[in-house]
Protein backbone atom coordinates (compact mmCIF):
# COMPACT_ATOMS: atom_id res chain seq x y z
CA UNK A 1 0.00 0.00 0.00
CA UNK A 2 2.03 2.60 -1.35
CA UNK A 3 1.82 5.92 -3.42
CA UNK A 4 1.51 5.76 -6.48
CA UNK A 5 3.85 8.60 -8.09
CA UNK A 6 4.74 7.88 -11.70
CA UNK A 7 2.37 5.88 -12.84
CA UNK A 8 1.28 6.24 -16.61
CA UNK A 9 -2.46 5.31 -16.10
CA UNK A 10 -3.15 8.97 -15.13
CA UNK A 11 -2.69 12.25 -16.95
CA UNK A 12 -1.82 15.71 -15.92
CA UNK A 13 -5.38 17.00 -17.83
CA UNK A 14 -7.32 14.90 -15.86
CA UNK A 15 -8.83 17.07 -12.76
CA UNK A 16 -9.49 16.27 -9.27
CA UNK A 17 -13.29 15.11 -9.09
CA UNK A 18 -13.69 15.04 -4.97
CA UNK A 19 -14.77 18.57 -4.05
CA UNK A 20 -13.11 20.98 -1.60
CA UNK A 21 -15.13 21.13 1.76
CA UNK A 22 -13.00 23.78 3.19
CA UNK A 23 -13.94 26.73 1.70
CA UNK A 24 -17.65 25.55 2.63
CA UNK A 25 -16.91 24.61 6.24
CA UNK A 26 -15.47 28.15 6.51
CA UNK A 27 -18.57 29.92 4.99
CA UNK A 28 -21.34 28.10 7.24
CA UNK A 29 -18.97 28.97 10.32
CA UNK A 30 -19.10 32.79 9.49
CA UNK A 31 -22.71 32.68 8.97
CA UNK A 32 -23.86 30.81 12.06
CA UNK A 33 -21.56 33.55 14.01
CA UNK A 34 -23.18 36.15 12.18
CA UNK A 35 -26.67 34.73 12.95
CA UNK A 36 -25.80 34.17 16.50
CA UNK A 37 -24.85 37.89 16.83
CA UNK A 38 -27.99 39.49 15.19
CA UNK A 39 -30.51 37.17 16.99
CA UNK A 40 -31.63 39.70 20.36
CA UNK A 41 -30.95 38.61 23.45
CA UNK A 42 -33.66 37.34 25.03
CA UNK A 43 -35.04 38.42 28.78
CA UNK A 44 -35.76 36.00 31.20
CA UNK A 45 -37.98 38.01 33.47
CA UNK A 46 -40.94 37.78 34.89
CA UNK A 47 -43.72 40.37 35.89
CA UNK A 48 -44.61 40.23 39.53
CA UNK A 49 -47.20 42.95 41.17
CA UNK A 50 -45.78 42.60 44.75
CA UNK A 51 -47.31 44.25 47.75
CA UNK A 52 -46.70 47.57 49.03
CA UNK A 53 -45.93 48.51 52.40
CA UNK A 54 -45.87 46.49 55.99
CA UNK A 55 -47.19 43.07 56.52
CA UNK A 56 -49.82 42.79 59.01
CA UNK A 57 -48.34 41.46 62.41
CA UNK A 58 -48.44 37.77 62.79
CA UNK A 59 -51.59 36.47 64.88
CA UNK A 60 -49.47 33.23 65.59
CA UNK A 61 -47.61 33.77 69.28
CA UNK A 62 -44.07 33.18 69.34
CA UNK A 63 -42.91 29.93 69.33
CA UNK A 64 -42.57 27.85 73.16
CA UNK A 65 -38.99 26.99 73.59
CA UNK A 66 -37.59 24.69 76.25
CA UNK A 67 -34.14 24.42 77.27
CA UNK A 68 -33.28 21.16 79.01
CA UNK A 69 -29.31 21.91 80.61
CA UNK A 70 -26.97 19.35 81.54
CA UNK A 71 -24.35 20.51 84.19
CA UNK A 72 -20.53 19.10 84.76
CA UNK A 73 -22.08 17.09 87.04
CA UNK A 74 -24.55 15.05 84.76
CA UNK A 75 -27.59 17.32 86.79
CA UNK A 76 -30.39 18.10 84.19
CA UNK A 77 -32.53 21.02 84.50
CA UNK A 78 -35.63 21.61 82.82
CA UNK A 79 -35.92 25.74 82.42
CA UNK A 80 -33.82 26.33 85.08
CA UNK A 81 -35.79 23.92 87.31
CA UNK A 82 -33.78 20.70 88.63
CA UNK A 83 -35.16 16.91 86.92
CA UNK A 84 -35.23 14.81 89.77
CA UNK A 85 -35.08 11.81 88.33
CA UNK A 86 -35.60 9.94 85.03
CA UNK A 87 -39.20 9.59 85.03
CA UNK A 88 -40.15 13.37 85.76
CA UNK A 89 -37.62 13.93 82.38
CA UNK A 90 -39.77 11.88 80.29
CA UNK A 91 -43.23 13.12 81.95
CA UNK A 92 -41.46 16.22 80.90
CA UNK A 93 -40.98 15.28 77.34
CA UNK A 94 -44.31 13.57 77.35
CA UNK A 95 -46.01 16.48 77.73
CA UNK A 96 -44.31 18.91 75.38
CA UNK A 97 -44.89 16.76 72.58
CA UNK A 98 -48.81 16.34 73.65
CA UNK A 99 -48.94 20.15 73.12
CA UNK A 100 -51.25 21.07 70.33
CA UNK A 101 -47.92 23.35 68.43
CA UNK A 102 -44.84 21.39 69.70
CA UNK A 103 -42.19 23.83 71.51
CA UNK A 104 -38.66 24.21 70.05
CA UNK A 105 -36.62 21.62 72.70
CA UNK A 106 -33.12 22.76 73.21
CA UNK A 107 -30.47 20.66 74.84
CA UNK A 108 -27.59 22.26 76.25
CA UNK A 109 -24.61 20.35 77.37
CA UNK A 110 -21.95 21.20 79.32
CA UNK A 111 -18.18 20.61 78.50
CA UNK A 112 -17.98 18.08 81.18
CA UNK A 113 -20.96 16.36 81.11
CA UNK A 114 -20.77 12.79 80.54
CA UNK A 115 -21.67 11.75 77.02
CA UNK A 116 -23.61 8.70 77.94
CA UNK A 117 -25.95 11.15 80.11
CA UNK A 118 -26.68 13.74 76.86
CA UNK A 119 -27.31 10.35 74.34
CA UNK A 120 -29.89 9.47 76.92
CA UNK A 121 -31.57 12.75 77.36
CA UNK A 122 -31.60 12.99 73.22
CA UNK A 123 -32.78 9.32 73.19
CA UNK A 124 -35.63 9.97 75.88
CA UNK A 125 -36.45 13.17 73.92
CA UNK A 126 -36.64 11.60 70.19
CA UNK A 127 -38.63 8.42 71.72
CA UNK A 128 -41.15 10.39 73.35
CA UNK A 129 -41.79 12.00 70.41
CA UNK A 130 -40.11 15.76 70.18
CA UNK A 131 -39.49 16.72 66.48
CA UNK A 132 -38.35 20.35 67.07
CA UNK A 133 -34.79 19.54 68.84
CA UNK A 134 -31.68 20.88 68.86
CA UNK A 135 -28.49 21.34 70.40
CA UNK A 136 -26.62 24.62 71.63
CA UNK A 137 -23.67 26.21 72.62
CA UNK A 138 -21.64 24.12 70.29
CA UNK A 139 -18.97 26.64 70.62
CA UNK A 140 -17.30 25.68 74.08
CA UNK A 141 -16.73 22.22 72.31
CA UNK A 142 -14.51 23.93 69.42
CA UNK A 143 -11.30 24.68 71.83
CA UNK A 144 -11.35 21.41 73.43
CA UNK A 145 -7.92 20.63 73.06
Amino acid sequence: MGMNVGSSSTTEDEGIVDINTTPLIDVMLVLLIMLIITIPMQTHSVSMDLPQGNPPPSTEPDPQIDTVSIDFDNTITWNGEPVPDEAALQAHFTEAAAMPVQPEMHIHPDRLANYKTVAHVLADAQRLGITKLGIIGNDQFMDAQ
